[in-house]
């Protein structure tokens, strides 16, 4: 299927097809946090992502994120923080507005240039109800980014990393003013590859 006419079978099953290539690899990290991939696919296919905000000791203050956060020992599992967080962060209440379709690998956290001891597993949601976020504190707003737009290439951009000496220059996604670069650019674009729509992240 094109990324303009995915279905939620298709999610699930390249969701399912990822997890068995992956196999028994483990990323064993200190700490663990959660995010929530909410997909909406009635229309053309996209994806729910919100500005954070600027707060010390965040490292990724202000930077494009799906939502979601570190799991608290109160949470009987991870998907329960991506659960959670995500109705902190933007008021959406994804056990009643959503379902959940499956989960990507964990990935090792990335910040400032520098391996963070956590690993974070993105949990790939499909809205069943009308989503509409109301960003607390830790966020400043949330929009959709078009799936289908992102796996053309119409998005395709440059981030100039300079907090690093020399700066790296990172591959991005531009869309209404924002960069979706860094850990979510990858988070994404492996959904995007796991259900045939790029090719492999190079």
């Amino acid at each position: 299927a094109t990324a303009s006419t995915w279905s939620e079978d298709d999610v699930r099953g390249a969701l399912a097809q990822a997890a068995r290539a992956s196999g028994d690899e483990v990323l064993v990290a200190e700490r663990r946090a959660a995010v929530a991939m909410v997909l909406r696919l009635s229309d053309a296919p996209e994806v729910l992502l919100m500005r954070r905000a600027e707060r010390a000791g965040d490292p990724w203050s202000g930077q494009v994120s799906c939502p979601g956060g570190r799991h608290e020992p109160s949470d009987p599992d991870l998907l329960h923080t991506a659960r959670r967080e995500t109705h902190e962060e933007l008021g959406v209440d994804l056990g009643r507005d959503a379902r959940a379709l499956g989960q990507l690998a964990p990935i090792q956290a990335m910040g400032r240039g520098k391996i963070i001891p956590m690993t974070v597993t993105p949990f790939v949601f499909v809205a069943t109800a009308p989503i509409r976020p109301s960003p607390s504190a830790e966020a400043t707003h949330a929009f959709w980014l078009p799936l289908a737009a992102a796996a053309r290439g119409e998005l395709d951009d440059t981030f100039v990393y300079a907090h690093l000496d020399p700066p790296l220059t990172l591959p991005c996604w531009r869309y209404q003013g924002e960069q979706v670069w860094g850990l979510t650019y990858k988070m994404v674009y492996t959904l995007l590859e796991s259900l045939g729509a790029v090719g492999p992240i190079v």
